[in-house]
């Protein structure tokens, strides 16, 4: 043990300078950026401490600025690695039980200097071991050095000091130790930045994860303006006191995320050699078998090695020196709230004087919206592990009484609300909101986040003093309208809904009551205009007397529309449209006119179709007649009936004749009939 703390102590020179937590501005997206000050003596470094998971935050956003001295010369920080991995860089291992000769053993061939009690020796290492001259005796320990050309024993516990005359060794020691004690605390990472030159002023400033900082707001109603207070609720979970610190509360989503810096990356690289290099393996070559062939013997082989990886990779450091002046910003009331655009990627370090961005709003998206901070003007102090609460607001808004009717509540009354508009010049944030009324609490409520000039509904009660239903008067009517032109057909069915909300006060005093209806898809509003329109409701203004019930009707229509050629309709079809209610009387006769000439068209496809198919009756029965008179011809006998078959098919060719002169008078009737439902078709308009 007294070698082990020789080691340690030897090399070090000096202690890292803490620097105090001076400013902490937090977010609602989950983490916090922070300014650590301190001054830090010549030849010394600062240092930090964060948990391993605020380390890839750390890393993506640490920067370092120095007042006097040369300048930042490094910033260090703890291996993500495992202990064993970190502990592999070096030729030793101190394990656990291992005892003083264990350790020394590993060293052979170092020098080191023992202090006995009468003299001091310095010699290098042959071996250390543990002897044992007897079973009855104890183990003893034995160091053996080489002195001036002669091995000499020596008992390593009976020794003032062990010291290593490398400097080298005595600094992988304390590196050795350092690390294995730093590893204790598992959740621990320390980060060290090193400055040159003279005594210096540190200001570094990073962004870390933290809880979301919470609003909650008071709203109290009276016959005067409302009266509205914000209070911040934050938690201090960074393990160390916040002693009066600059804090901001910063509202709004920022782009933000998790970047895996601090976790080493290692890549296999493959193994590469040159041919040449390759050793050529033996080959055993064959007896001949026949000694009048000449046999070709080719001299090869297969090279031979093994394959491997390696692995390899770089911790990547980070190093910033800026110039800003430090100082700490006034403020013109205790409680105050300023409305600040920041810029996009937390950029915060523009400006150390204020902290309060000046860039344009052009400059961030804005489907990332606006950031608005509410600065504390006093220095606040909140310890470790606590919360506080902390008031950034005390305004009068503008603000009315209303009730507010949600079809989709289920319930039969309004609820209690106030209408706020923000009238204080600043983004309130989003948060619970307790209502007061009367110096008496009412109930309470949520808000989002409500921009300057922007108004919200708040309700907070059910009203037990209205009724409201629509159970009376409400009605569903279907509708039909039908158009032709140029031959396309267009029906249009209309399903008109009429919603009658019948609402009962029976309170005395007079009200105004929001309506909200939601908005369907495909309907439209009939007659009636909504006060307002949300992204999901229609809002409608009816106002009420006291004991009194009101009628309110609200119609919506949906169309749907389809479309027909008329020229693809049978007859049938087209007079079942013409037997439709809905169709007018205009619509009826042009209808029927057109289906009269496709009725005609349709007759004479027919006998066209019956024309033909006797034509085709008769080419097959004189087919057959041919066949015949050609077979009877050659017979003796047979006279008489040939001249029989002969007079059939004279006949038949005089009843083929007939028919084709029909078929073509059909087909021109068609044609006629055919153009004249084309012009009707084109010209029919209803």
């Amino acid at each position: 043990m007294r070698l082990i703390a020789c080691l340690v102590l030897i090399p070090l020179v000096g202690v890292a300078a803490d620097l105090e937590v001076t400013k902490v501005i937090l977010y609602k997206h989950g983490v916090g950026y922070f300014e650590r000050a301190g001054e830090v003596s010549a030849g010394d470094s600062a240092a930090l401490e964060f948990k391993a998971s605020e380390m890839d935050d750390v890393l993506k956003s640490l920067t370092v600025e120095q007042t006097g001295g040369e300048g930042v010369s490094a910033v260090r920080y703890d291996s993500s690695d495992p202990l064993e991995k970190r502990l592999e860089v070096f030729p030793f291992r101190l394990r656990a039980g291992l005892s003083l000769t264990q350790i020394l053993d590993q060293f052979k061939g170092a020098e080191v200097e023992l202090t006995l009690a009468r003299e001091a020796v310095r010699g290098a290492i042959v071996s250390a071991r543990t002897v044992r001259q007897s079973e009855n005796t104890p183990e003893q320990q034995r160091l053996l050095l080489l002195v001036d050309g002669a091995i000499r024993s020596f008992d390593p516990e009976a020794t003032a000091q062990i010291q290593f005359t490398d400097p080298k060794i005595q600094s992988q020691f304390a590196d050795y130790l350092a690390i294995v004690s730093r590893s204790r605390n598992s959740d621990k990472r320390t980060v060290t930045i090193e400055s040159e030159g003279a005594a210096t002023r540190v200001v570094a400033s990073y962004v870390a994860p933290t809880p979301v900082w919470k609003s909650s707001y008071r709203l109290v109603l009276g016959d005067d303006r409302p009266l509205l207070e914000g209070w911040a609720i934050v938690d201090n979970t960074s393990g160390e006191d916040w002693e009066d610190v600059r804090l901001s509360l910063v509202s709004g989503l920022p782009v933000s995320f998790v970047s895996r810096l601090y976790q080493p990356k290692y890549v296999t690289r493959p193994v590469v050699e040159l041919a040449q290099d390759r050793a050529w393996q033996p080959k055993v070559h064959g007896g001949a078998i026949e000694e009048s062939r000449l046999a070709a013997g080719v001299v090869g082989g297969v090279p031979g090695g093994s394959a491997g990886g390696q692995k390899g990779g770089v911790l990547g450091g980070i190093m910033a020196n800026e110039s800003a002046a430090y100082a700490k910003a006034a403020a013109p009331a205790p409680m105050r709230m300023r409305r600040e655009v920041l810029s996009s990627e937390l950029d915060m370090l523009a400006d150390r004087e204020q902290m309060t961005s000046s860039i344009a709003a052009t400059a961030i998206q804005a489907d990332l919206g606006d950031l608005f901070e509410y600065a504390i003007d006093h220095p606040v102090t909140i310890r470790k592990s606590e919360s506080a609460m902390l008031p950034f607001l005390r305004e009068q808004v503008d603000g009315r009484r209303l009730y507010i009717y949600d079809q989709s509540s289920g319930s039969q009354h309004p609820l209690r609300a106030v209408e706020v508009k923000n009238s204080s010049g600043a983004t309130l944030d989003g948060g619970a909101i307790t209502v007061y009324d009367a110096g008496a609490y009412a109930g309470e409520a949520l808000v989002e986040t409500v921009k300057a000039g922007d108004k919200r509904l708040i309700s907070y009660a059910v009203d037990l003093g209205s009724r409201i239903t629509t159970a009376y008067d409400s009605s569903n009517k279907l509708q039909s309208e039908f158009h032709l032109r140029r031959g396309v057909m267009t029906t249009q069915t209309a399903l008109r809904e009429v919603q009658t909300f019948t609402i009962r006060n029976v309170d005395p005093e007079a009200k105004t009551l929001v309506i909200e209806h939601p908005v369907r898809a495909g309907y439209e509003l009939v007659d009636t205009e909504p006060a307002e329109k949300t992204a999901t409701a229609y809002r409608f203004e009816v106002e009420l007397k006291g004991d009194s019930t009101v009628k309110y009707p609200l119609t919506e229509e949906r169309v749907y529309s389809q479309t027909y050629a008329i020229s693809n309709m049978n007859v049938d079809q087209l007079l079942s449209w013409v037997r439709n209610k809905d169709l007018s009387q205009q619509g009826r006769l042009k209808l029927e006119a057109i289906a009269e000439v496709k009725r005609k068209i349709a007759e004479a496809q027919n006998e066209e179709n019956r024309i033909a198919q006797q034509v085709n009756e008769i080419n097959e029965d004189q087919g057959r007649l041919r066949n015949n008179i050609s077979t009877l011809r050659n017979l003796q006998g047979q006279q008489q009936k040939v001249m029989e078959y002969s007079e059939q098919l004279a006949g038949q060719e005089a009843r083929l004749a007939g028919l084709r002169d029909r078929r073509a008078e059909t087909r021109r009737l068609i044609d006629e009939l055919g153009k004249k439902l084309n012009e009707m078709i084109e010209t029919t308009e209803f």
